[in-house]
């Protein structure tokens, strides 16, 4: 299975909730980081670390696939092309 598919394979429940914190984190650090006033350094260092873990999480949850409904996704398909 390539990445294209397994991006459009069915997701989990519990990782497409970790895929919206993932994003929620990479959002709030990223508003935080851009921010126009002056933060103290380790703010901003804190930030960018927290914005790398939530693109991490995120594109690993996206990724991660719920075997039992690509089963049935694959099962459904099989009856119907025959």
């Amino acid at each position: 299975m390539n990445v294209t598919k397994r991006a459009n394979a069915p997701t989990p429940k519990f990782f497409k909730i970790l895929r919206t914190v993932g994003l929620s984190l990479l959002a709030i650090s990223g508003s935080i980081i851009a921010a126009p006033i002056a933060l103290p350094a380790t703010v901003v260092t804190i930030a960018g670390y927290v914005a790398v873990a939530g693109g991490v999480l995120s594109a690993v949850s996206q990724v991660t696939v719920d075997d039992e409904a690509l089963k049935e996704i694959n099962s459904a398909n099989e009856i119907n092309s025959e």
